[in-house]
């Protein structure tokens, strides 16, 4: 099973939503502003890819943290809290295929391969 974390709001979700939808690809959608997102989620995913890979250091909700908050994501434990507490901070959108991180953002030449394989 395919489930997309993310927004609905984001331009790159929507995207990706629409791209799965056009080739008929079955997937979940998780809200992350009306279902949150756990901790031991966010850990899990970071074992998977790293957490300076779904710590989405250019989104304004980046800009908007202190320096001290800032200073704390530079390591795991810190990130992790941070984007805890402030989901918008995880870059979207964060795609799954059976509790694997499969891709974090969206780039159509990749997706199907990696849904597929």
């Amino acid at each position: 099973m395919i489930t997309v974390y993310g927004i609905p709001n984001c331009d790159t979700v929507k995207k990706t939503v629409d791209y799965l939808k056009q080739h008929n690809i079955p997937f979940a959608f998780h809200n992350y502003k009306t279902e949150g997102i756990s901790k031991l989620q966010l850990k899990n995913w970071s074992k998977q890819v790293g957490y300076e890979l779904l710590l989405n250091k250019k989104s304004t909700t980046w800009k908007a943290c202190t320096p001290e908050e800032q200073t704390a994501a530079a390591k795991p434990g810190g990130a992790i809290e941070l984007m805890a507490k402030a989901n918008s901070l995880i870059k979207r959108p964060v795609i799954e295929k059976d509790g694997a991180v499969i891709a974090v953002g969206f780039k159509a030449d990749e997706l199907l391969q990696k849904i597929k394989g």
